[in-house]
C-alpha cells in the first residue's frame, strides 16, 4: 500500500489503523522514518548486518523486515530513499529476501509492506529520482490523504477531538468551541494539516480560562480567516466563494474570501454592539481607527473627516 498526502494529514495514523485491522494485528508492527536515517546507514537499517560487516559492528543485527516477519511494516518518506538503495528494496518486495549487509545467507521474509511520502512520485520519477518500476510495486494500492483544507467539514468534529484529549492531559475543563470560533477554524488554510490543528487547540487550551474556546483565543493567522479556497463548502454562515476557478488566481481568490469573512465579521459585531464602533472594535480586538477604515472599505458607513463614526459610542 502506497499512502500519499501534504505533511501532517496523518499517514502514519492510516498505516497504523490498517494494520490494526488487519489479520496482522497480533504480529509486528515496526515503522522506519527513511528521511531520519542516513543513506550509509539505510540498507543495515532495512536488512541488518552480519558481525564483522564494517567498523562497529561487534555482533550481528536483524534489520527491519526481519522484525516485521509475519506483520507489517511502515516505510515512513519512502521518496527520500537513495535511487542505489531503491534497487534492493524492489528486489526484497519482488521476491520476499534479503541478505544481510557482510552475509551470505538468504532471508526470507513474509512482509505487508505500507510506504508513505509527502512527494509527488511521479515528478520524481521524471526527474529520475525514483524507480518507475519500484513506484507500481509500491502503488498496488494507492492511498491519497487530502490536505485538511479540503476537507474543512471535519474540522469542528477534529478539533473537539483535540479539545477532549488535551482536557485530560492538561487537567483542564473546557467544555467545547464557540460558533464563531468554528467558523473561522474553518476559514484558516491549515498548511500543517491535522498536526497543525492539534498543535493550536492544545496551545488554545493552556491558556483558556473561559468555559469554551471562543475567537479571541485563537492565534492571530486563524483569527484573520487567510486561506479560503474558491468554491470549498463550509460549515456555519460562510457558505461558498462563487469565483469561476481558473479564471483568478489562488491568491486573489483567498484575498476574496477574507475579505467576505472579515466584511461579515465586522457587521455582527456592530449587530452585536448596537452600533457601538469603539465596543465593536475592542471585541474584534483591533483598534477603533482600523474598524472605521475597514467600515469605509467596507462600505458600512460613512466617516467623517476626523475618524469619528456617527454611530453611538461609550
Amino acid at each position: 500500500m502506497l499512502i500519499t498526502g501534504e505533511s501532517g494529514t496523518g499517514k502514519e495514523l492510516i498505516a497504523t489503523a490498517l494494520h490494526g485491522a488487519s489479520s496482522r494485528r497480533d504480529k509486528p508492527f515496526i515503522k522506519i522514518n527513511c528521511a531520519a536515517i542516513p543513506a550509509t546507514l539505510l540498507e543495515s537499517e532495512l536488512f541488518g548486518y552480519e558481525k564483522g560487516a564494517f567498523t562497529g559492528a561487534v555482533t550481528s543485527k536483524p534489520g527491519r523486515f526481519e522484525l516485521a516477519d509475519e506483520g507489517t511494516l511502515f516505510l515512513d518518506e519512502i521518496g527520500e530513499i537513495p535511487v542505489e538503495m531503491q534497487v534492493k528494496l524492489l528486489r526484497a518486495l519482488q521476491e520476499g529476501e534479503f541478505e544481510r549487509v557482510g552475509g551470505i545467507k538468504t532471508t526470507r521474509v513474509n512482509v505487508r509492506l505500507v510506504a508513505a511520502t509527502n512527494r509527488d512520485l511521479q515528478a520524481e520519477i521524471e526527474a529520475g529520482r525514483f524507480r518507475k518500476d519500484l513506484y507500481y510495486r509500491l502503488a498496488v494500492v494507492p492511498i491519497v490523504l487530502p490536505a485538511l483544507r479540503e476537507r474543512r467539514s471535519d474540522i469542528p468534529m477534529l478539533a473537539q477531538h483535540f479539545v477532549d484529549k488535551y482536557n485530560r492531559r492538561l487537567n483542564k475543563k473546557i467544555e467545547g468551541i464557540a460558533d464563531e470560533a468554528l467558523t473561522l477554524l474553518q476559514a484558516y488554510a491549515w498548511p500543517g494539516n491535522i498536526r497543525e490543528l492539534e498543535n493550536l487547540i492544545e496551545r488554545v487550551l493552556l491558556f483558556a480560562d473561559g468555559p469554551s474556546i471562543t475567537a479571541k483565543d485563537l492565534p492571530e493567522p486563524v483569527r484573520g480567516g487567510a486561506g479560503v479556497q474558491a468554491g470549498a463548502t463550509m460549515g456555519g454562515s460562510l457558505g461558498t466563494l462563487d469565483v469561476p476557478v481558473g479564471e483568478v488566481g489562488l491568491k486573489d481568490i483567498v484575498r476574496m474570501k477574507a475579505a467576505e469573512l472579515e466584511r461579515d465579521l465586522i457587521v455582527k459585531k456592530l449587530d452585536e454592539t448596537g452600533g457601538n464602533v469603539t465596543r465593536a472594535a475592542r471585541l474584534l480586538q483591533i483598534s477603533r481607527k482600523s474598524l472605521q477604515t475597514k467600515m469605509k472599505e467596507f462600505g458600512l458607513r460613512d466617516t467623517t473627516p476626523d475618524g469619528q463614526d456617527d454611530g453611538p459610542d461609550e
